[in-house]
């Protein structure tokens, strides 16, 4: 079998042919433990001869080690053979050690510490040394990134960012790139579906990666904002979609879920859920693989993937077949939302 595609085209240009796998690559830039540059070679190696041709990063992860990682395992491929999306929002600049960024987070990482920079030459700058960093002839997507609250940690700072966004013009910035056909689309790449909701509804916006909030364990982004993404044509990436790890190992000790340790009512939940799938002799993780791409706005997930068996382990998800019956049963048991398209 080979991957799936879908393709996007909302402005008529042609669009984007998406793998319904894509690879998301924070794990490349060293997130919560340190691999080799041969580990991280081998990895998307896995990934492009598994057919993956959809890869998303960010300066963010790994504080730029992430895109200089993809440069080299990019140079001699095709560039009309994958699609390529990075990140604006943050500029990284070198730094003292002692005033690095997230210690803790990132492991054995260029000393660089980040500033967010949401205006119009913040967003320049990024994307230029983004550019840089990567080493391609283009990007296809640009996503303004963690306008949130999750990232920012208050609604009133996120709702500043947001403002500093557009009014700093970096927005405009974005646009202009778009416009000059610098990059094919533009979108944010966010935590919460309400700030991609205030997003889609001040801007012109193509795609969202939306983190976590599309899942089997969450789906309210049905109550407004996957509405508005159909009628609009904008197209969804979904990120996290095992909800930081719960939703592929099963609600084991120590499982995580929004990158804390689970609580029981989460707990609980997906034991139900693993209880439906067993009965229908489908894995857990395959089912919530799949599930965001049963939304017709939905053109790609892209979990994480630290090493070959996770990448492996991944290409195994993308390719299962999920009976009808097990969404109608999870319905029919609560366990889904009944207006989730199955």
């Amino acid at each position: 079998m080979t991957l799936k595609t879908r393709h996007w085209d909302r402005l008529g240009n042609g669009g984007l042919t998406f793998t319904e796998l894509g690879f998301g690559t924070a794990p490349l830039g060293n997130l919560y433990r340190a691999i080799s540059d041969e580990d991280a070679r081998a990895t998307l190696d896995a990934a492009w001869d598994g057919g993956v041709r959809y890869f998303d990063t960010a300066p963010l992860y790994g504080l730029g080690l992430s895109e200089t990682r993809l440069n080299p395992f990019l140079r001699d491929k095709p560039r009309d053979e994958y699609v390529l999306s990075s990140k604006v929002g943050r500029l990284i600049q070198a730094c003292a050690p002692e005033h690095r960024s997230g210690v803790g987070k990132w492991f054995e990482v260029p000393q660089r510490r980040e500033q967010y920079d949401y205006t119009y030459d913040g967003v320049m700058r990024s994307f230029e040394h983004s550019f840089s960093r990567l080493g391609v002839d283009r990007i296809d997507i640009l996503y303004v990134h963690d306008l949130c609250i999750f990232s920012h940690g208050s609604k009133e700072i996120s709702d500043m960012r947001i403002e500093e966004f557009f009014a700093g013009r970096g927005y405009d910035a974005m646009i202009s790139l778009r416009d000059q056909g610098l990059i094919r689309a533009i979108g944010g790449g966010i935590n919460e579906w309400e700030v991609c909701q205030t997003l889609a509804e001040r801007g012109d916006f193509d795609l969202f990666l939306l983190a976590g909030r599309y899942t089997l364990l969450e789906q309210t982004a049905l109550d407004s904002f996957l509405p508005l993404c159909e009628e609009r044509g904008i197209g969804i990436v979904s990120g996290g979609p095992y909800n930081s790890g719960i939703l592929a190992t099963g609600a084991k000790p120590g499982a995580f879920y929004n990158y804390d340790p689970a609580p029981q009512e989460i707990i609980d939940r997906v034991n139900a859920i693993e209880a439906v799938c067993s009965d229908h002799g489908v894995r857990l993780v395959d089912a919530a693989f799949q599930f965001p791409l049963l939304h017709p706005a939905h053109v790609a997930v892209i979990p994480g993937g630290q090493g070959v068996s996770e990448m492996q382990g991944n290409l195994k998800a993308a390719m299962a077949e999920i009976p009808a019956a097990l969404w109608a049963d999870l319905k029919e048991q609560g366990l889904m939302d009944a207006r989730a398209p199955s």
